[in-house]
């Protein structure tokens, strides 16, 4: 994996568009609603994160979006890519941003956020449960998971990542092998969000899509989850 990502961080975007145009929208598109659709489910419980670990950050590019959509005061994003690392720390400055390499980041249970998007289905499912348990020292007593991966059960998901270069082999989980590896791994199951049903195309009907949140239909799915208090 981590090879790969140093291949595409000059270029990741490029990459990425490839599968993405056919949904009509941009990654930043995705970026957004992911946050949001998080912000509101947190603070739904009265949780207002205020330092959050970027887990598998790639470039970057939504450590931004954390950082002003949860109104936190710090985002760590970490990345086994040491390219794409450098990238981010060029192309993002803001001193409550901060960039570092996964191998020499020591987790010590001070997030009370950790976030992920699509990093799971590029783990060998033998390091999936060291991956987590990494995410588990990272967070305080209490502190909350957002887990994003793509829907297998979503034929427009696997079409576009079809057309990914680095997405082509990927090995996804299941919403029940993500919720069974996860409470393996120590955290509370809060609930399974599914995202990301219409394309642009039919943005007209992307307000039902509200209403659709617990049907496996979407794109992408939310596992929320929480690290015991004790």
């Amino acid at each position: 994996m981590k090879a790969a990502f140093d291949e595409y961080a000059n270029h990741y975007d490029a990459a990425l568009n490839q599968g993405l145009s056919l949904s009509g929208e941009s990654k930043d598109y995705f970026a957004k609603a992911r946050v949001r659709w998080l912000s509101s489910r947190l603070h739904e419980r009265g949780i207002w994160p205020q330092q959050v670990l970027d887990f598998g950050c790639g470039t970057g590019d939504t450590s931004p979006e954390l950082l002003q959509g949860l109104n936190a005061r710090l985002v760590v994003g970490i990345d086994p890519s040491l390219e794409s690392i450098a990238a981010a720390r060029k192309n993002h400055t803001d001193t409550c941003l901060q960039f570092e390499e996964t191998r020499t980041f020591e987790p010590s249970g001070q997030f009370q956020l950790a976030y992920c998007n699509g990093v799971f289905h590029h783990i060998e499912r033998e390091r999936r449960a060291d991956a987590l348990s990494y995410l588990h020292r990272s967070l305080s007593p209490g502190g909350y998971f957002g887990f994003w991966e793509n829907n297998p059960w979503n034929p427009g998901t696997r079409l576009v990542m079809s057309r990914i270069p680095f997405d082509r082999d990927a090995d996804l989980l299941s919403p029940r092998a993500a919720r069974r590896l996860l409470m393996q791994a120590g955290f509370e199951i809060l609930g399974t969000d599914y995202l990301f049903v219409f394309p642009r195309v039919l943005a007209a009907l992307r307000p039902i899509e509200l209403r659709l949140t617990r049907v496996p239909a979407g794109a992408q799915y939310m596992v929320l989850s929480r690290k015991a208090r004790r």
